[in-house]
């Protein structure tokens, strides 16, 4: 019976010392020396990219040079503001562009006049109707 207990430890140890004797037999590995040595290079070429940068800065695009000097770029800057392109103050950009609402050709009295015939006709839904019947057209009487 102890001779049991004994193989299974004999067999246990034999394959822990073949793990490590694997793991120090990896001598194709760089020394940390030469790992240093590999980063340090490639941080001065630029190649490990810094901060937020996600692109090495080789492999972004550079900026296209303008071709207008600084005196045409504001005389056209001043024309843009005095033709009103530019939004001034609380004018959002959003609001230039869209339509402008139509001015209405009818007078005043014109307006009240049909408003009172159509209330007449019923076709003005007056207090709670308006919200509950909007879809069921003129109310009943």
């Amino acid at each position: 019976m102890k001779f049991a207990p004994s193989l299974f430890t004999l067999a246990l140890i034999s394959a822990f010392a073949v793990s490590a004797s694997a793991q120090t037999t990896a001598a194709s590995s760089p020394t940390r020396a030469e790992v240093k040595a590999e980063a340090a290079a490639a941080n001065k070429s630029g190649k490990i990219a810094t901060g937020e940068e996600s692109v090495p800065k080789q492999d972004m695009p550079k900026k296209p040079k303008s071709e207008a000097n600084r005196a045409a770029v504001k005389d056209e800057a001043k024309a843009a503001n005095k033709a009103g392109a530019i939004p001034t103050g609380q004018e959002s950009v959003v609001k230039q562009d869209e339509p402008k609402k139509p001015k209405s050709e009818a007078d005043r009295a014109a307006v009240k006049a049909q408003a009172a015939s159509a209330n007449k006709a019923g076709a003005i839904p007056e207090g709670q109707q308006s919200v509950v019947g909007q879809d069921k057209g003129a109310p009943k009487k």
